[in-house]
């Protein structure tokens, strides 16, 4: 199962998959400027901005392995999850980012 790590550094924020199945045992998270550029000054977390949509839009990308999911659930996603998250430092687990789609999908089919 994979884990989502961010760190706060000088250089800006950092977001690392940690997946024991990847060789090296984990990959930088590719942002998916190619599915939509919220922001191109990279990810953030914390509060509820351009940042923190990329961060959504990349990991959902990732966990889910489905653009189109990832586009339509990402801010909703940003808003219950990410804008939440620690300033500084975080771990999310695959399994929780899965747990938190299948609630923002049940909350939408009401």
């Amino acid at each position: 199962m994979k884990h989502y790590a961010g760190d706060r550094t000088p250089d800006g924020c950092e977001v690392m998959v940690l997946d024991l199945n990847h060789e090296g045992g984990g990959y930088e998270l590719d942002p998916r400027n190619d599915l939509r550029n919220h922001s191109p000054d990279g990810f953030g977390w914390g509060y509820s901005g351009s940042g923190p949509s990329q961060l959504s839009l990349a990991i959902l990308a990732d966990a889910l392995g489905d653009d189109k999911l990832a586009d339509k659930l990402h801010i909703d996603f940003k808003n219950k999850v990410i804008s939440r998250l620690d300033k500084d430092r975080w771990t999310i687990s695959e399994e929780d980012v899965r747990l938190a789609v299948a609630e923002l999908a049940a909350w939408r089919k009401r």
